[in-house]
């Protein structure tokens, strides 16, 4: 996840494969490890490693305006992981769970950027803050999760 954080385009909110990390560490893992694994690499980058995008690392991060999109990876693990172990490994269930888990990521992390930007700047729409933090990465999303569900599968026939 951290090796994935590193290889970022700068942004509002970096252009990163975490998200690709993330999805296969679930799907290959499972939900209960997945997810631990995903609140380890949290915890981690908050207690001060520098495994966050551009080499950062402690509580500010967090803190900070992309520090819900983070704290929302949480929401891949229990989303995508819970879908996958309910209904199973089928290339349209991990294409629905994984976005479903890129949604509950994204609703959480544009709170709390709004909630962080309107208490150091003047209040932002909605809309303006998804043209910031969400609409942009759509697209890069749905690719890191097609080449997710590529690399899942490929790793599932050696388990």
């Amino acid at each position: 996840m951290a090796i994935c954080a590193f290889i970022t385009i700068p942004s509002t909110i970096p252009f990163t494969m975490q998200t690709f990390a993330m999805f296969t560490a679930v799907a290959v893992l499972g939900m209960k490890n997945g997810t631990i694994a995903i609140g380890t690499y949290i915890l981690l980058g908050a207690i001060g490693f520098p495994i966050f995008s551009g080499f950062q690392g402690g509580p500010g991060v967090l803190l900070g305006p992309t520090g819900g999109y983070i704290i929302g990876f949480l929401f891949i693990g229990i989303l995508t992981g819970g879908i996958i172990k309910i209904f199973g490994h089928s290339t349209p269930i991990l294409i629905i769970s994984m976005i479903l888990g890129s949604l509950g990521t994204y609703a959480f992390g544009t709170l709390f950027f709004l909630f962080v930007y309107a208490k150091d700047n003047s209040p932002v729409s909605i809309l303006t803050v998804l043209g910031w933090c969400v609409f942009p990465y759509l697209i890069p999303d749905c690719l890191k999760i097609a080449l997710s569900i590529l690399v899942t599968k490929r790793l599932k026939k050696f388990k």
